[in-house]
């Protein structure tokens, strides 16, 4: 969490004990279910990211001040960014000269340029918004994981907690390389603008797996409080549907959205009584949404013909397979294992090779599995899904007091509570 997004959220809690608890809760939970959307759209709309978190931060405090004597408006968050955006506009005003005098003679029309949508940013943001700050954020001048990292930040609202865990680096890691990025863009003069339709092509790896981790994040959450946020992995499908729409002739683009559709499709399955998570191979097939199944076999159908394979594309085909099988155990294995052997070859990373081995396990049995598991020790052994893994496989092949060990040290990693419960019972049956 940014310096200024922290005194932001000290400056609610000063407020709520200062005696203005119901204004203060309400901007609270405004800011943590709209604070990505409103921060993108006016960074986007300024140019500068951190004139719009400054601007934010002091719409937030005016707010503060005013709800609760006027009443908190009908619409909070287009207030926030309402106020927000004439804040920074009156901050350029004062500070303008030289290159910052064209910025804002394109964002006031007082002074001669015409503002980006006759005006004011209008809330909610449309679709189209975020996809546009998505490709902005991805900027090429930064590196790869910067660009992802900042614009799960920015576009998507994750904390750095949140995105070292997508990433399984550590937390500092990743808030030092949030910090770098935004450190470049502003040395570097960089505007966070939406970028020209002939450098899409140039973004789109590194916007493709900005949407994969946002709808990962909603799929299966990294908090403690909850197991998934619906609502983030719904937009992330949305995203990765206008990506393929923006870029209809990218055939990565059409893998994502194809993969995101046959995960979703199974969004109705996945847990039963008391929220309680089931597994792929335990799921009500009879559940799946086979028109989302159906839309994600049509796109890739489609970009087969392009002959341009690409890791999303095999994730697809992977999903694809237990979409069409009529059983996890009836699912083409030796098919899956060969799709994972492609995935590693444009993805050579340990968690492909985990999921490698889950395959290796239905086609050579568990103990040839569990070698290549444990090759990847060195690599994973802070990962809760690679103690997961081992502790199935060890109990496949009756190594119960090994799996009981194992599933214990994936207990200690995990954080999200229906993957917690998941373990708890397992170990339940190991040890019992």
């Amino acid at each position: 969490m940014s310096a200024s997004r922290t005194s932001r959220i000290g400056g609610i809690r000063s407020a709520e004990n200062a005696g203005v608890t119901g204004v203060g809760e309400v901007v609270d939970r405004v800011w943590r279910s709209e604070s990505a959307g409103m921060l993108g759209v006016l960074g986007r709309r300024l140019g500068d990211l951190d004139m719009a978190e400054e601007a934010l931060q002091d719409a937030v405090a005016e707010a503060l001040r005013r709800w609760e004597a006027e009443g908190v408006p009908a619409n909070p968050a287009g207030w926030l960014v309402t106020t927000a955006w004439r804040k920074a506009i009156d901050r350029l005003r004062r500070d303008a000269n030289g290159r910052d005098k064209e910025a804002l003679a394109a964002l006031d029309p007082t002074l001669g340029g015409a503002p980006p949508e006759n005006g004011v940013p209008s809330w909610p943001p449309s679709g189209d918004d975020r996809l546009a700050l998505v490709l902005a954020c991805c900027h090429p001048t930064l590196p790869e994981a910067s660009r992802v990292t900042l614009t799960l930040h920015v576009a998507a609202g994750l904390s750095a907690e949140t995105v070292a865990a997508a990433f399984l680096q550590p937390k500092a890691t990743v808030a030092q390389r949030l910090v770098r990025a935004k450190r470049h863009l502003k040395e570097h003069g960089v505007r966070v603008v939406t970028p020209p339709p002939h450098e899409y092509g140039e973004r789109l790896r590194s916007a493709a797996s900005v949407i994969y981790l946002i709808y990962n994040e909603g799929y299966l959450t990294s908090a403690s409080d909850t197991a998934e946020r619906r609502e983030l992995a719904r937009e992330g499908l949305e995203l990765a549907r206008q990506l393929a729409a923006l870029m209809p002739y990218e055939p990565e683009a059409a893998g994502l959205a194809a993969l995101l559709e046959l995960h979703e499709s199974r969004a109705a399955a996945r847990f039963g009584d008391g929220g309680r998570m089931v597994l792929l191979a335990d799921q009500d097939r009879s559940a799946w949404d086979r028109v989302l199944i159906a839309s994600a076999l049509r796109r890739l159908a489609r970009v087969a013909s392009l002959n341009r394979p690409g890791p999303f594309q095999v994730e697809a085909a992977i999903a694809a397979q237990h979409a069409v099988a009529p059983s996890w155990a009836g699912s083409d294995w030796a098919t899956v294992r060969k799709l994972y052997d492609l995935l590693a070859r444009f993805r050579p990373t340990p968690v492909v090779l985990l999921g490698r081995a889950v395959a290796t396990s239905y086609t050579a049995g568990p103990a040839e599995a569990l070698a290549e598991v444990d090759e990847l020790s060195g690599r994973l052994d802070g990962y809760r899904l690679w103690h997961a893994t081992r502790a199935d496989l060890l109990g496949r092949l009756g190594r119960r007091a090994e799996a009981a060990e194992a599933t214990r040290r994936a207990l200690a990693l995990v954080t999200n509570p229906a993957e917690r419960d998941l373990l708890a019972r397992r170990l339940d049956d190991l040890t019992s």
